[in-house]
């Protein structure tokens, strides 16, 4: 790995000291984590320079980092432990992966003298998160220790998720002396280079169609991948839809050419597809979907062409033609090549109002979207884990900035609330908010005490309706009686106080008004985080 520090006596480094010289050196200064004891070696007495924050539970420390990885653009680093630790946080694995955080994951394990035994707190680990891990290694030895933390590093953010190594407690004070050659390199350069046959055949499919579309997702949700799909949709005078699942918004959509999401059923995507017969996706899978309904996903004779950077996307989807390439670099060639075409003047899509509610009406999520809408600057990024009303929120609140959107890509609850948190530390010049359920508040609720701790000026609005409103609509759908309850007495602002987050309860909209008002002008320089409690009635209406 190069010249390691030394402990300043002369003396060869330890493991320790030579994998906090890793960390300097990629830039995981920050550590997520929970503890436990086997990390007690590890985590006794860290430097000033690296910095520990605390969550307490497992799923809530991933999502948090999740949150800053995304947020900062590179890789968040996270301390586990052993099984439970690892077990804890299956979930959260999972939505990072689906979500596109590299996370470099720190599991501990018991002594290796004794592994051979199973001692108490020994893990079978390097299976437990299954799949989703892009990379899961236990060292050799101790001395391969900062050379597996450098390719974890490499692998998260090659194959965009959570890269695990397994660490024995003792390995950490064993000396590096006698160490080889690290297996990994000091750096990994991955240049975005551009396959100029593949682009000119992708452009006279599109200069030779009739009605071109464009569909974007999470993966376009850089500022370079948005300014070349702008240029590329003005250029062909193609409308552009998001993905209906998508977990960030990959186009401004208060642009003209922003026509909305796709709908979720091949039923109704292929009637959103009607007359388009090229469908450039970028970004996003062809095409997420629930539930299941037979039938194709596009009429006979539409082309559709994926671009992507994520090669498990690529490779699962039924285009006709997939690339596998930087979506910023490959967008911003096509708009250089395709032939420019008069306006159709379309209609801009019409973002939908909703009045204050009348005398004797209860408050619904839609209300408070409108009033957001109204007052939110535009740079705010919008954290959402509201399940039953997901395409409302999205319809009403446009994302106009990179990162103005973020969601759940694999549908689990307990990502929005830490994701919030994670977002705000990495991005302390946004300001967040954070738009939850009641019900997928109780996932993470124990993040509150992080945001709290540290200062977290995040805005978290719980959408307060007594139950699962999502579940409630899809057993009525199915035609059956839901077996569970709901859970009126459940109250948000309550735990958040006893977590030591302020919270309100509101109960009115002239309430509510009255709060954002004061709230949302000083957002952006906020260092405590606030919960709002809103009591409203479930949607009634449910059509992804």
């Amino acid at each position: 790995m190069g010249g390691t520090t030394t402990t300043g006596t002369g003396a060869a480094p330890t493991v320790r000291e030579a994998t906090l010289d890793t960390f300097r050196r990629l830039g995981l200064t920050t550590i997520f984590a929970n503890p436990g004891s086997t990390e007690v070696p590890f985590l006794t007495g860290l430097p000033d320079d690296i910095r520990f924050v605390l969550a307490l539970h497992e799923g809530s420390v991933v999502g948090v980092a999740t949150g800053w990885a995304i947020a900062a653009e590179r890789p968040a680093l996270v301390n586990l432990h052993t099984t439970a630790g690892l077990g804890n946080a299956v979930g959260a694995l999972a939505t990072a992966r689906v979500n596109r955080a590299p996370l470099v994951v720190v599991v501990g394990q018991q002594d290796r003298r004794h592994l051979a035994l199973e001692p108490f707190l020994t893990g079978r680990l390097e299976g437990l998160a299954g799949d989703y891990p892009v990379w899961v290694n236990t060292p050799a030895t101790a001395q391969d220790v900062p050379g597996a933390i450098a390719r974890a590093y490499h692998e998260a953010v090659t194959a965009r998720g959570p890269a695990i190594v397994v660490v024995p407690m003792d390995d950490w004070s064993q000396p590096m002396a006698g160490a080889g050659p690290a297996a990994a390199p000091r750096e990994v350069r991955r240049p975005a280079g551009v396959d100029e046959q593949t682009l000119d055949e992708v452009a006279t499919l599109l200069d030779g169609a009739r009605s071109p579309l464009i569909v974007v997702g999470a993966g376009a949700d850089t500022a370079g991948t948005r300014a070349a799909l702008v240029a590329l949709s003005e250029t062909l005078d193609a409308p552009v839809r998001q993905e209906a699942f998508g977990a960030r918004a990959g186009f401004p959509q208060d642009h003209p050419n922003y026509q909305g999401l796709l709908p979720a059923s091949r039923g109704r995507l292929r009637g959103a597809l009607e007359g388009h017969d090229v469908v450039l996706v970028v970004g996003a899978p062809v095409f997420r979907q629930y539930p299941y309904e037979d039938g194709p996903f596009v009429a006979d004779g539409v082309r559709v062409i994926e671009v992507s950077q994520d090669p498990a996307e690529v490779h699962r989807s039924p285009a006709d033609l997939a690339v596998l390439t930087d979506p910023e670099v490959f967008c911003a060639g096509l708009a250089g090549r395709v032939a420019r075409r008069q306006p159709s003047g379309r209609a801009r899509r019409v973002v939908p109002t909703v009045p204050p509610p009348g005398a004797g009406e209860p408050m619904r999520a839609p209300h408070v979207f409108a009033l957001l809408a109204q007052r939110t600057d535009r740079d705010t990024v919008v954290v959402e884990e509201t399940p039953s009303t997901r395409q409302v929120l999205e319809e009403m609140l446009p994302s106009r900035e990179p990162l103005g959107y973020l969601g759940v890509a694999m549908g689990g609850l307990g990502f929005g609330m830490p994701a919030a948190i994670g977002v705000r530390m990495a991005r302390p010049d946004r300001p967040v908010i954070a738009l939850l359920g009641d019900g997928s508040s109780m996932y993470a609720v124990q993040s509150l005490w992080t945001a709290a701790n540290y200062g977290v000026g995040a805005l978290f609005i719980v959408f307060a309706n007594g139950g699962y409103a999502i579940m409630d609509k899809l057993a009525e759908r199915a035609g059956g009686k839901a077996p569970w309850p709901g859970f009126p007495e459940v109250r948000l602002s309550a735990l958040a106080t006893a977590l030591g987050c302020p919270a309100q309860r509101i109960s009115s909209y002239e309430q509510l008004l009255e709060v954002l008002d004061d709230v949302l002008p000083r957002l952006r320089t906020m260092d405590a985080p606030l919960l709002l409690d809103i009591d409203v009635a479930p949607e009634r209406e449910f059509n992804p």
